[in-house]
């Protein structure tokens, strides 16, 4: 009997190496991998709770992820505008040193320049993603220069534009849809020529002539006359004031005077009020003519400019109806058939923000989506390309006039007004979504290394432990590996003597 229990034992102890075998095999892969357990199971009551940790600490990482994607994004695009402030900036220097007397030509040549570069900057892309394109994001933001300035083949551009409403607003005889006549010897007229959108509308009058009635605008079309009752006295004014299509005005003053020839602006009183009536509208068609060929083709060009960059695939430009432009009276609706739209993107009416969000918590979604077509990119690409797009040619009699009249517009519009969206806006409201942005990820780190200190204690080991485990248990395996040896080793015949 004792034999036989002593024969039994070495499998019994050959099943503990193997046992203690595998606690040694994880111990070691605690000591290496610093945790308690390979599977949630070898956790017992704390499975549940890692189970949770973990998939809390997933989610963080992902909205992390969606930081840094939006975060790569804004940057870009911040970048994009900070280039097109200061190209904004470098056209308002060139207009002012324009009102210093640099050349017409040069000027055009610098704004074509930066309009090239205005454009390629609202195609920059993110990876394959256009920033300025709204939702539409596979496709580039705006047209390419060429095709926005001189039109794509029965598609008009903005020069084609600008020189239709140009011939609209002066008319066939360059006085701006006005009528200027002597429907008596004595008396002077000046009429609108039709009722509609186009040259100069009469505003008000004042007058101080001395023996003349002068009397409107009123009707429709509007007109004004002054009728010579005798004559005025030397020095005497009469000062029209004309509304322009852009929204801006401009005053006419014309003088009596007793000089002859007259000087400008002036005309000469006549030995009759019949002659100083004949010379009154003398003054009146060459003053009218002036301005029109000045600050009415100006403000021309940039109405034409506005319409042709309000527009978009929803809205179509309005376009002068026809030929003849010269002796139309009305606008026509453009369509992508015969003109360019120069905003390629998405244009929906939801906020340009909204059209690109990122998750950065479960309650709260940051939107940082940009459009080439908001009203402050918009106007700062108007006005460079109305620069870009007019000639001023120095055959013109008007043309200094006319330069520093456009000039004068397309600064003031750069300046921007008070209510107004300007590209500094924009880039304060992408600043707004970053400051969140990176306040949530420092929380999201906060979070996150409470959470890793919660599960370190629920599936990590101290690694002191372990290895003094290890060391007691490895002493054991020797131990019994040798008291093992030792029984196999054991025969009958050492008990026999």
């Amino acid at each position: 009997m004792f034999v036989g229990s002593i024969g039994s034992n070495p499998n019994a102890m050959v099943q503990a190496l193997i046992d203690m075998r595998a606690q040694f095999d994880d111990l070691s892969r605690q000591l290496s991998t610093g945790q308690k357990s390979a599977t949630y199971a070898g956790l017992d009551a704390g499975s549940g709770l890692s189970v949770a940790l973990n998939a809390q600490l997933s989610a963080i990482g992902g909205y992390d992820n969606s930081i840094d994607m939006a975060s790569t994004r804004i940057d870009l695009a911040q970048n994009v505008l900070g280039a097109m402030a200061t190209i904004g900036s470098s056209t308002q220097s060139t207009l002012a040193g324009a009102a210093s007397g640099s050349n017409a030509n040069t000027v055009q040549l610098t704004a074509q320049s930066s309009l090239q570069q205005l454009l390629g900057l609202l195609n920059t892309q993110a990876g394959n993603r256009y920033l300025f394109s709204g939702l539409a994001t596979d496709q580039p933001s705006v047209e390419s220069y060429d095709h926005i300035l001189n039109g794509d083949g029965a598609r008009a551009g903005l020069t084609q534009i600008i020189d239709e409403r140009s011939q609209a607003d002066l008319g066939a005889d360059g006085l701006g849809r006005l009528v200027i006549s002597q429907p008596t010897s004595t008396s002077v007229s000046v009429a609108e020529d039709a009722v509609s959108p186009f040259g100069f509308k009469l505003g008000s009058v004042n007058s101080n002539l001395s023996n003349a009635t002068v009397s409107g605008p009123s009707g429709s079309p509007a007109s004004l006359s002054v009728d010579f009752t005798g004559q005025p006295s030397d020095g005497d004014t009469l000062t029209v004031s004309f509304n322009l299509p852009d929204g801006t005005s401009a005053d006419l003053t014309l003088t009596a005077t007793t000089q002859s020839p007259p000087g400008a602006n002036q005309f000469t009183i006549g030995a009759t009020p019949a002659a100083t009536a004949a010379n009154l509208q003398s003054t009146l068609t060459s003053a009218i003519g002036n301005l029109a060929g000045s600050s009415l083709k100006a403000a021309s060009a940039v109405t034409a400019s506005n319409e042709f960059f309000s527009a978009d695939a929803n809205n179509p430009p309005q376009r002068v109806a026809g030929p003849p432009f010269d002796s139309a009276t009305s606008l026509t609706a453009g369509t992508s058939a015969n003109t360019v739209i120069w905003y390629t993107g998405e244009a929906g009416s939801t906020s340009a923000r909204s059209t690109a969000t990122a998750c950065i918590d479960p309650s709260l979604v940051v939107s940082y989506g940009t459009r080439a077509n908001e009203d402050g990119i918009r106007s700062l690409v108007q006005n460079v390309a109305t620069l870009a797009a007019v000639t001023v040619s120095s055959s013109d009699p008007n043309a200094a006039n006319f330069s520093a009249a456009l000039n004068q517009r397309l600064a003031s519009n750069l300046n921007g007004s008070a209510g107004t969206q300007t590209v500094a806006d924009i880039e304060t409201e992408l600043a707004g979504a970053q400051s969140s942005m990176q306040a949530m990820k420092s929380n999201h780190q906060q979070t996150t290394a409470t959470l890793n200190a919660m599960l370190q204690q629920i599936t990590g080991v101290s690694n002191e432990e372990v290895g003094a485990q290890l060391l007691a248990l490895q002493t054991r395996m020797q131990a019994s590996m040798q008291t093992t040896s030792i029984m196999y080793q054991m025969s009958l015949v050492n008990y026999i003597k």
